[in-house]
């Protein structure tokens, strides 16, 4: 069938396949270096514990035959080898039926990733990358032109993304009809950026043109992806451009990266596909027309959410996160909160014994220190740390496990962190946890001072908790 190729794509289809190899490194990585201390035998939500709870149906994944913390390490860092090859182009040196089963395997081990990931893997580019994943196991490699199916299916992809994105903020905070969210964001977002600071000082008219451009982009560019080239590749690259400005304001994990990798899959880059390359065999085309059936039939529940009044987003609606809902931000806060842990080595927890304050990595702390640039590589404890400050309820079923550990001196768990201020051999006798509500300083308090926060003292987030003792009374353990 001639009309099942574009040989137009080819640069396309290589350009997209090597950048999502990319992303999918990132996510192996995350998850080996900091498996342990979240989902480990001895993580805040340990895997064994959770399996225990839900079926194989519920969470399909290859921890339900067997699960060790030496079998996820050497599961993920497969994970990150797999996605080294790819990167290389492993896949075009293989039939097309052996390139298809190498971009399966990242899939199935990511997907097993997420499926025990909890709360820690709740985030929605972890269903996004699983889609965008599992759809390019079908677009072929040299051997085959790419299919115009499966490039409809990834604009498929990144429409939903973008318009669904769009409207929840329509739907949600008033903030952004009156577009003043921005007034706000740079401030108050989960993780900020080395520019956020500075984002945040442009001047208000600015602001509005920023949320103005950002609903434009959201929703009328997205229709725009459907069209004839060249207004295609135009739509896409601005769409790339407004990813490239949210890199550079903050820190969103791979959000803005797999966007952009979806985006490259738009973009007609001039080149075709070489001469002699052969026509689609048939057991191809029909697997891509199979494909491309399930996903728009498993596309009814996220049309349905996204058009509806209640709309939610980033919900899976099948296990296998197939076909998934997105959208982020619907509310903006307009206070920052920010929960500070800290340590004190005292046999005697009072007021004004020395308290040490532990360090995170990306999530504000100590007011002189400025934010640094993590993404796409994703801080995930420091992510859910945002959203205790919201709310103790974000925090319920894992903050008491994280204070115990670091009572312990947990070497896992100090991993995750920038800074512990106690030695490894002498942990702190008490932890507690404190909320206070941070702002970003003026210039001028930014001059006379050094920092680019100005923080202020709310209340007790946990009272000081030391580790239960046989021989002392009434101690708690966290």
């Amino acid at each position: 069938m001639e009309w099942f190729t574009a040989p137009d794509y080819w640069t396309s289809r290589l350009v997209f396949q090597r950048a999502l190899a990319v992303v999918y490194l990132v996510g192996f990585l995350t998850a080996a270096l900091q498996f342990r201390a979240l989902i480990g035998e001895r993580g805040m939500l340990p895997v064994p514990a959770y399996l225990r709870r839900v079926s194989f149906r519920q969470a399909p994944g290859v921890f339900h035959v067997h699960y060790s913390d030496r079998f996820f390490a050497a599961w993920a860092w497969t994970g990150c080898a797999v996605s080294v090859a790819l990167v290389a182009g492993l896949d075009s040196l293989l039939p097309l039926w052996g390139a298809m089963l190498l971009w399966l395997v990242p899939w199935v081990m990511y997907l097993s990733i997420v499926n025990v990931g909890q709360t820690w893997y709740s985030f929605g580019w972890e269903s996004l990358l699983l889609e965008v994943g599992f759809l390019a196991v079908f677009l072929g490699n040299d051997e085959v032109a790419p299919p115009v199916l499966l490039l409809f299916l990834l604009r498929w992809v990144l429409f939903r993304l973008e318009f669904g994105a769009g409207l929840i903020k329509l739907r949600g905070d008033a903030c952004w009809r009156k577009l003043t969210c921005l007034d706000h964001h740079h401030e108050t977002q989960p993780m900020p950026g080395p520019l956020s600071w500075f984002f945040h000082h442009l001047p208000k008219p600015l602001h509005r043109v920023e949320v103005a451009a950002n609903h434009f982009t959201q929703l009328v560019v997205p229709v725009l992806l459907f069209t004839p080239q060249p207004v295609a590749t135009a739509a896409a690259s601005l769409m790339i451009a407004t990813q490239l400005w949210l890199v550079l304001s903050g820190n969103f994990s791979w959000l803005n990266w797999i966007t952009i990798v979806l985006a490259l899959s738009a973009v007609d880059f001039g080149g075709t596909a070489p001469d002699g390359v052969p026509g689609a065999p048939l057991w191809y085309e029909a697997v891509v027309i199979a494909v491309t059936a399930l996903v728009v039939g498993l596309s009814y529940h996220p049309v349905r959410n996204m058009i509806s009044r209640g709309q939610i987003m980033n919900r899976s609606f099948d296990p296998l996160h197939l076909v998934n809902t997105y959208g982020a931000f619907g509310s903006v806060s307009r206070v920052r909160y920010e929960v500070v842990v800290e340590g004190t080595a005292d046999d005697v927890a009072r007021e004004d014994s020395a308290w040490r304050e532990y360090e995170f990595k990306g999530k504000p702390g100590d007011p002189r220190r400025w934010p640094r640039q993590f993404a796409p590589y994703h801080l995930r404890l420091d992510w859910l740390m945002w959203f205790a400050a919201l709310s103790p309820a974000y925090a319920g079923a894992w903050f008491g496990v994280l204070v115990e550990r670091l009572l312990e001196n947990d070497r896992d768990t100090l991993k995750l962190l920038r800074a512990s201020p106690f030695p490894p051999d002498a942990p702190p006798c008490y932890v507690r946890a404190r909320l206070f509500r941070y702002r970003y300083t003026t210039w001028r308090e930014l001059r006379e001072t050094g920092a680019c926060w100005d923080r202020t003292y709310v209340r007790e987030f946990l009272p000081p908790t030391r580790l239960a003792r046989a021989d002392v009374v009434g101690d708690q353990r966290p």
